[in-house]
């Protein structure tokens, strides 16, 4: 065999093992959940990357929302002392605290109960069922948090999702739940539904499937636009925290006009106005 008929051979069965290597997803890797207490899912290894320091803000800063935080707390703490629990949809007004909520229960909860908390990207949510395959023979328990869940046009995979909390022949691993945030009470857009209703023999049916996907969440916990004293209840409680040295009416009237130049009062807009009063002060916010 000449050497040229050697080289081709070579060349077809380097090609040959790069397709299978696409074709077969990767074994997983023993991950070190004892390590830290928070993790970002990655699809393409198979694995988790540890955080050790996640952006969040205490549980008492978070005002307002005082009686979607003491659900969330308890059905947190009731997971992880092994109790039944459900998933979780926080859904409603942008910037009203819902994945801040997500990362402040488990961190008052994890004080005294561990448990992991691994975010999964909405754009991965097809490999949910490989990141519940890793997490289910580990001895941790284990809050699966994907942050603005959505789903547009011809995106099909909500039934991916569908599958892996509650169907399928295993079902949801008993030391798993899901906290999904999403400014859609059911996930998809209207016209969404209604395409798919018009183009199905049965249009209700097509649109009973798409809410179905927001059922497979036992908790539906809504925010909603605040009002101008809960944002400066907010703004107050900030600022109290880190002994900002700031005249009260002073106070009140450049939150109120910082809110009106941004067009919206939330728990973001007063967070932001606190960071920009931080910086005219000269004053480190600790902590963060």
């Amino acid at each position: 065999m000449s050497e040229k008929d050697l080289t081709a051979i070579a060349e077809r069965l380097d090609k040959l093992v790069r397709l299978i290597e696409r074709a077969v997803p990767p074994a997983h890797t023993k991950a070190d959940f004892g390590s830290v207490d928070a993790f970002v899912w990655h699809p393409a290894t198979a694995a988790v990357q540890p955080i050790a320091h996640v952006n969040r803000v205490d549980l008492s800063l978070l005002k307002g929302i005082d009686r979607v935080r003491d659900i969330l707390f308890d059905n947190t703490e009731r997971f992880a002392r092994g109790l039944p629990a459900n998933n979780v949809l926080l859904w409603g007004a942008r910037g009203m605290g819902k994945s801040s909520l997500v990362k402040a229960v488990h961190a008052a909860v994890n004080n005294e109960h561990k448990v992991k908390l691994v975010e999964i990207h909405r754009e991965d949510i097809e490999s949910l069922p490989d990141l519940m395959a890793l997490v289910r023979e580990a001895h941790w328990r284990f809050i699966l948090f994907c942050d603005d869940l959505s789903f547009d046009g011809d995106d099909t995979s909500y039934k991916s999702l569908k599958a892996a909390l509650e169907g399928g022949i295993e079902g949801r691993p008993a030391n798993v739940v899901l906290y999904a945030t999403s400014n859609r009470r059911h996930l998809l857009p209207r016209d969404m539904a209604e395409n798919e209703a018009s183009t199905a023999i049965n249009p209700h049916e097509a649109v009973e499937e798409k809410v179905s996907l927001s059922d497979r969440f036992g908790l539906w916990l809504g925010f909603h636009k605040c009002s101008q004293d809960e944002y400066l209840e907010m703004v107050r409680g900030y600022v109290a925290h880190f002994r900002l040295q700031v005249d009260a009416k002073k106070l009140t009237a450049e939150a109120l006009e910082w809110a009106t130049t941004r067009g919206a009062r939330s728990g973001r807009v007063a967070w932001q106005f606190v960071q920009d009063l931080a910086g005219r002060l000269g004053v480190v916010l600790d902590g963060l």
